[in-house]
């Protein structure tokens, strides 16, 4: 068992559960009435409602996280804030993440929380690209899918600031993928890889259950062109709005970003 956050929420609920529990049907009888409730039992009783309602909350409502780099500029900011829905792809057990209630598949152009297939202790967030079965193409930094081209229209130069100042003279695309519009980074003097994932480095077929996601700054970004598609099992959630930002590296909060819904 990985003993991450919600584990600890977890545990802690059930420790302070049980003692609460223990007292009122065991020790709390024996007790002569004057004397003075356990230190133990007195923190359990106290803790157990406000541990048990935060573990609800994050396990079946929303979790907070914070975007600790550059992949997803420009939606995303290093430093940003967010809030992540955590039922909108289905109600998940906590701890094991056993999925019990099914309630949508993720669409194409959603941004989505998931744990990293290749050390699930960590989270990632990218953008959905392909959905299973997918025949996924990039190739001249513009994505093809089932054989149609997305649509793309150059807007300009990025102008960086604080963590992103290094992205700074990338180019900002629009890019549409079905009903979502949005904008993406290209660096189009770097050299496009042989991607590990993509056959011939540039085709790509989303097994069944899995999806293809992406970085919004397309050449820095890990993603699924270098290990593959996420499988359903792995998903936390879809990112929808940024409640705060600071980014230390710069001028520290920028309150024109908190409440912006992520698109």
């Amino acid at each position: 068992m990985t003993f991450d956050f919600p584990t600890i929420l977890f545990l802690a609920s059930v420790i302070t559960g049980v003692i609460w529990l223990v007292d009122i049907y065991l020790w709390k009888p024996k007790r002569e009435k004057e004397a003075n409730e356990p230190v133990l039992v007195e923190y359990a009783r106290s803790f157990f409602p406000i541990i048990l309602i935060v573990l609800l909350l994050r396990s079946f409502l929303f979790e907070p996280f914070r975007i600790p780099s550059g992949s997803m500029m420009p939606t995303l900011l290093a430093g940003d804030f967010i809030l992540v829905n955590k039922y909108a792809y289905g109600i998940r057990l906590p701890v094991i993440n056993k999925k019990i209630i099914n309630v949508a598949d993720p669409e194409r152009g959603d941004v989505v929380v998931f744990r990293y297939p290749a050390d699930p202790t960590t989270d990632y967030i990218k953008r959905v690209i392909g959905l299973p079965g997918d025949h996924i193409e990039y190739f001249n930094k513009m994505l093809h899918i089932n054989g149609k081209p997305m649509g793309y229209s150059k807007k300009g130069i990025y102008i960086g600031s604080g963590a992103g100042i290094n992205y700074t003279g990338t180019r900002v695309i629009d890019e549409t993928l079905g009903k979502v519009k949005h904008e993406v980074l290209v660096k189009e003097d770097r050299f496009e890889y042989a991607y590990p994932c993509l056959k011939d480095g540039r085709s790509y077929v989303v097994p069944k259950g899995e999806y293809f996601v992406m970085g919004d700054n397309r050449d820095y970004s890990n993603d699924s062109r270098f290990w593959c598609s996420v499988p359903d099992e792995n998903l936390v959630g879809k990112a929808f709005m940024i409640w705060m930002h600071w980014d230390s590296e710069g001028d520290g909060l920028n309150a024109s970003r908190i409440g912006k819904s992520i698109q």
